[in-house]
């Protein structure tokens, strides 16, 4: 089943790009990241509680976590540079991609 997901730290189409790459690598489908609004969204097909929880590890692991998960200070300036490295990274192969 299609469902959709606040998610923190996204910021642009460098993120979005990120994320779309990597949770296509780990499997998931139909994957839509939404930038028109805040929190941003992400969509995907997510069939059981195992996938949700794999869903969620690997936008953590990114540096995007659910937008109402509970997070320390720590954690979440480590987040923060994650994301920006996920940014910077996505656009990068969108660049790569265009040529």
């Amino acid at each position: 089943m299609l469902k959709t997901f606040e998610v923190g730290n996204i910021r642009c189409e460098g993120c979005a790009n990120t994320i779309k790459k990597a949770l296509g690598k780990e499997g998931f489908l139909s994957i839509e990241v939404d930038l028109s609004c805040e929190p941003r969204k992400v969509t995907t097909m997510i069939t059981d509680e195992a996938s949700l929880a794999h869903f969620k590890e690997t936008l953590r692991n990114l540096g995007y976590p659910l937008f109402n998960e509970e997070i320390g200070y720590a954690n979440s300036a480590t987040l923060k540079v994650k994301s920006f490295v996920s940014c910077a990274v996505g656009k990068f192969n969108t660049k790569d991609d265009a040529n």
